[in-house]
């Protein structure tokens, strides 16, 4: 009932390995050396074992089966790490990373077993890996599993944001079971007994930065180089593999494909809350959700964390903590660049910003339907966010309302049942910033207002994740109630079109008094 799995067209050749493995075998926790993985067996949930959700657009479009598999056992047991499919070698990574501007060590899937590669009828090649499936050798003083909470988000956000267009790490499913598994929510000592949790999530790779600076900072340069060689190969289509600047164009596109992410993030107010280099992609997509946080009211120091005191990395600090990042990565490529190749890349990372700007002014554009480019439009959207950050204004709402307004009604200041409107036509220079939108609006000839809303409401989601939206459905999940994750499910598969069921439910309303004072555990 699962597709064939083939490790080893990947990481074992014909004649011998790829990559090498880790020699010692055994789940228990240890440093690891001179290798990329470990070989590692899921521990299986301890049952029952419930479907708490499935992603049809994954079971297949991606997997290629029909979503009645889902209801069998089977599955229960192959998507739960209970079965393991036909060739495939479990498999945990070894990487490193920095965490919180400081360079942790040996990190590691502490907790996932990569299953295998799939390629599907499309040709499409994805890395499937289960979360919460129990230790690895790189678990450290970790139980290996994850809890119904954080998988509840995990399996949620990663498909809402595929809809929402941003490149992102994808989720088929959603295993629940009774197993008990203790966890300190907010680090405060206040234990609580919760229940483990599996997701099958998909990647096209799971490579991140930290998995070549472990190479790096252990000086394994052969390993460093075969792993290298492998992503540019299997990935980077467009550059050559003989081409002797190929680890720099790599890196050039890692820097411009990251940029691109981040402010694709910003512009749906989306903020990773871990931005780490072990969280960072070398396929600059979105992975490891974790303390993530959709914004809210517009605050550009929003930190979903509980954990990050400092703000380190709050919604507005993203794209300087992607350009810490990506000079680690350079630091990492550092021995397998020349001295000239070193200083181009440095080169490259001062290039950065004006990716990211050039980007993030593109997309905010467009959600203000602007055509063309004008001297002013950058001031015009500048002028908007302070705005909306003094009157404390709701982000997604705000865009999506003057998206569904005429030009008539923003003339007439008409904004009947748009409360996010409302809030920021309180703003003393409201009627300042209007005049100046209206005008610009004016001056793109053949452009028609309705197609103007058109264009706005296709980059202005009606619906985001909140974080009070998943809180109350992870409530009803851990009663063995799954109705409101597959509604969220369902609704975030749709986020730019208006829905009975969603309005019913409040999602596009003002937040309740409750979610502003609602913390995201960091505990997973």
């Amino acid at each position: 009932m699962f597709p064939q799995w083939d490790r080893t067209t990947v990481y074992f050749s014909g004649t011998g390995k790829v990559f090498p493995i880790d020699e010692i075998r055994g789940n228990f926790a240890r440093s690891v050396k001179n290798c990329i993985f470990s070989q590692s067996i899921p521990t299986p949930l301890k049952g029952p074992l419930r479907l708490a959700a499935a992603s049809k657009d994954v079971i297949e479009g991606i997997l290629d089966l029909d979503e009645a598999v889902t209801q069998s056992d089977d599955f229960l047991h192959y998507a739960s790490g209970g079965r393991l499919p036909s060739g495939s070698v479990p498999l945990a990574h070894r990487y490193g990373g920095h965490q919180f501007g400081f360079w942790a060590g040996q990190l590691g899937d502490g907790r996932a077993h990569s299953l295998g590669q799939y390629t599907n009828r499309k040709g499409e090649v994805w890395e499937l890996q289960l979360k919460g499936s129990g230790k690895t050798p790189y678990s450290r003083s970790g139980d290996g599993r994850a809890v119904i909470r954080s998988s509840v988000r995990e399996f949620l956000c990663s498909e809402a944001m595929h809809f929402l267009g941003v490149p992102t790490s994808r989720a088929a499913s959603l295993i629940v079971s009774d197993e008990p598994v203790i966890r300190d929510k907010f680090y405060n000592g206040n234990v609580n007994v919760e229940r483990g949790a599996v997701v099958l999530r998909l990647a096209k790779s799971w490579f991140r930065i930290g998995s070549l600076e472990i190479l790096s900072q252990s000086g394994e340069m052969d390993l460093l180089r075969k792993l290298l060689n492998f992503v540019i190969d299997e990935h980077f289509s467009s550059i050559n593999s003989d081409e002797p600047d190929k680890y720099l164009a790599f890196y050039s596109t890692v820097v411009n494909e990251t940029a691109h992410l981040i402010a694709q993030w910003m512009s749906v107010g989306f903020a990773h809350g871990v931005c780490n280099t072990d969280n960072f992609s070398l396929l600059s997509i979105t992975i490891d959700y974790g303390p993530f946080g959709f914004m809210e009211s517009y605050n550009p120091s929003f930190v979903p964390n509980t954990s990050d005191d400092e703000g380190r990395y709050s919604v507005g600090a993203q794209a300087d903590v992607g350009l810490f990042n990506l000079e680690k990565l350079s630091l990492a490529l550092g021995p397998v660049l020349s001295k000239q190749q070193q200083n181009a890349a440095k080169m490259i990372l001062n290039g950065y910003a004006r990716i990211y700007q050039m980007r993030i002014h593109q997309l905010f554009k467009a959600k203000l339907g602007l055509l063309g480019e004008e001297e002013d439009d950058g001031y015009l959207i500048a002028f908007l966010l302070k705005m909306m950050e003094d009157t404390r204004s709701d982000f997604t709402m705000t865009f999506r309302q003057l998206s569904e307004v005429s030009a008539q009604q923003l003339h007439n200041r008409n904004f009947t049942q748009m409360w996010a409107l409302e809030d920021l036509s309180s703003h003393k220079l409201f009627s300042d910033w209007l005049s100046i939108y209206l005008l610009r609006l004016s001056r793109q000839l053949h452009d028609r207002d309705v197609d103007r809303q058109h264009r706005m409401k296709n980059v202005n989601p009606r619906y985001v994740l909140r974080n009070w939206m998943a809180e109350s459905a992870i409530r009803k999940a851990e009663m063995n109630d799954f109705s409101e994750v597959e509604l969220l499910h369902h609704i975030l598969s749709f986020p730019f079109v208006t829905q009975e069921t969603a309005e019913e439910a409040g999602y596009a309303a003002r937040p309740p008094q409750w979610a502003q004072r609602l913390k995201v555990s960091c505990s997973s």
